[in-house]
């Protein structure tokens, strides 16, 4: 994907906050579900695309325009002639690695703070890597941490409410720190746990084992233990592995994947198949 400051930020548009509403309890990390109404019809995103943000910053320079990317986190809805995308945020901060102090992350804390009726400009759409396949029997392994969950939600409704008739494997692995961090999978708010009964489809999830320690998600152990199955949708040429999530993911998966296919090196050559039939996609952050 190409970096944040190559997109082009001239096609903005303006956005009402329909709904802010906080996902996880005060005791974790701040995530919010917002819902935006777009006021000008022409936007148009689909579940495979992303959008911007733009928020104002005041500089030693003067003012500029902090931009940051979201995807949907649901179906976007037209129905009444506007177009209306929900999207996830999680209040960030980063600690100054010179000074070591804390800073509030500018795009995350500026779109957590917005109430109802507020106003904010957005970009794009924005192209997303993950693809639904052409082929109804194609095997989808969805693995997203944190907010990466957000694609994927939008992803598995629109193969189901849109694509229908599905026919290949999807499974979705999904870490979070603890069960009150398990967006979309938890007691309050189950939904994805409605296509469970959908024999293709099947949730997985895998927690830290003490988040409070801040001990690392057991992702890699969710996946192996669902090795035979995993083994077998990658002997399959029509499989598709989308990651949504922290960098740190990636080294935690090529591990889980190398002791499923029994080596390094013929792990490392299913992967290259996979990103040369474009087949393998992430996103990063």
């Amino acid at each position: 994907m190409a970096h944040i400051s190559e997109y082009d930020i001239n096609r903005q548009y303006k956005a009402k906050v329909q709904k802010s509403e906080r996902l996880t309890p005060v005791e974790t990390d701040e995530i919010r579900e917002l819902q935006l109404e777009v006021q000008q019809p022409e936007f148009q995103c689909r579940v495979d695309q992303s959008f911007g943000v733009l928020v104002d910053v005041k500089g030693e320079f003067g003012n500029t325009k902090h931009h940051r990317l979201y995807s949907v986190a649901d179906l976007p809805d037209t129905s009444n002639g506007k177009t209306m995308i929900t999207m996830l945020v999680k209040r960030c901060f980063y600690v100054d690695e010179f000074s070591g102090e804390r800073y509030p992350g500018v795009g995350s804390n500026y779109l957590c703070d917005r109430r109802v009726g507020d106003q904010i400009t957005i970009t794009g759409p924005f192209e997303l890597p993950f693809r639904v396949p052409d082929d109804k029997n194609a095997n989808l392994i969805l693995i997203g941490m944190g907010t990466g969950i957000a694609p994927f939600r939008a992803f598995v409704k629109h193969i189901y409410h849109d694509v229908k008739d599905w026919q290949g494997k999807i499974r979705l692995f999904y870490g979070a720190r603890s069960g009150l961090e398990l967006l979309y999978l938890n007691d309050q708010d189950g939904d994805l746990t409605q296509y469970y009964d959908q024999a293709t489809f099947e949730a997985f999830h895998a927690l830290s084992p003490r988040p409070h320690w801040d001990e690392p998600i057991e992702l890699d152990e969710a996946i192996e233990q669902r090795a035979t199955e995993i083994l077998e949708m990658l002997s399959q040429s029509a499989t598709h592995i989308y990651v949504a999530g922290y960098e740190k993911i990636r080294d935690i998966l090529d591990k889980a994947f190398a002791s499923i296919m029994g080596s390094e090196e013929k792990w490392a050559t299913r992967k290259a198949e996979l990103i040369a039939g474009k087949k393998w996609a992430e996103i990063l952050y």
